[in-house]
């Protein structure tokens, strides 16, 4: 039978391709979202994946979404945490709404999605949770204390828990993607990309959402057992931890 994998934010972007790209590996999949209809039913449609919606800032939601999806799918062995959102402002405009939002969603969201799954992943003596961090996670960015606050705290529950499910058999790992060539990166102007951010990437142009989706299949794999509380950077060398 299957292996069965959750990911959240899985109906468009890097989410999309991680989705796709576990089903093409063999999982039974299923892609959370939080907001657009029509973009989850199109992505539904174009790829038979079925898509659940429900924030991941809410944890009794999550809670029943988790319950839905293992009710229709079974058990989750392969939890995708990959949701988040951006409000980007100086600190010294950055509101309080504006800093609980990107906590709630980007860091909260990770325990929220973890906890419901975790006690059936350690029960199996088999699982595996992978986290979409950031770049900016690592190395903060300017406009975003918020944002990266959220990306590195998801790294610092990386490593604590992969500690508490090693010998349970489940492992923990953070992917830390730079700048790839989603829908959102490429709505900014080709002026900015070409003089600002592509030539900050050694290897001279975006990533591709499949690039992050390929080490997302292989951390899911039987072959990534022995990795666990690690962080694959995935920037095109802009920036070297």
């Amino acid at each position: 039978m299957a292996r069965v994998a959750l990911v959240t934010g899985g109906s468009r972007g890097i989410g999309a391709a991680i989705a796709k790209a576990l089903k093409e590996a063999g999982y039974t999949v299923a892609a959370n979202y939080a907001g657009n209809d029509e973009a989850a039913a199109k992505f539904t449609e174009e790829t038979g994946i079925p898509t659940y919606k429900w924030s991941v800032a809410d944890y009794d939601a999550c809670a029943e979404g988790v319950a839905k999806v293992e009710a229709d799918l079974g058990p989750i062995d392969v939890l995708v945490n990959n949701a988040g959102i951006t409000r980007d402002a100086m600190f010294h405009k950055m509101t309080p709404q504006l800093w609980k939002e990107v906590i709630d969603t980007n860091l909260s969201g990770v325990f929220n999605m973890t906890h419901p799954v975790w006690g059936g992943m350690r029960d199996r003596k088999f699982g595996r949770v992978i986290n979409i961090s950031s770049i900016n996670g690592q190395k903060g960015q300017m406009g975003q204390a918020n944002y990266s606050a959220a990306k590195a705290g998801d790294l610092g529950f990386t490593k604590a828990l992969a500690q508490e499910g090693a010998f349970k058999g489940v492992t923990v790992n953070a992917i830390c993607p730079g700048y790839i060539g989603t829908e959102m990166v490429r709505a900014i102007p080709e002026d900015v990309l070409n003089s600002k951010i592509i030539p900050q990437i050694p290897v001279g142009r975006l990533g591709e959402p499949e690039e992050i989706a390929r080490c997302v299949v292989f951390l899911a794999s039987d072959d990534a057992g022995f990795i666990t509380g690690s962080t694959i950077t995935a920037n095109g060398g802009q920036y070297f931890t």
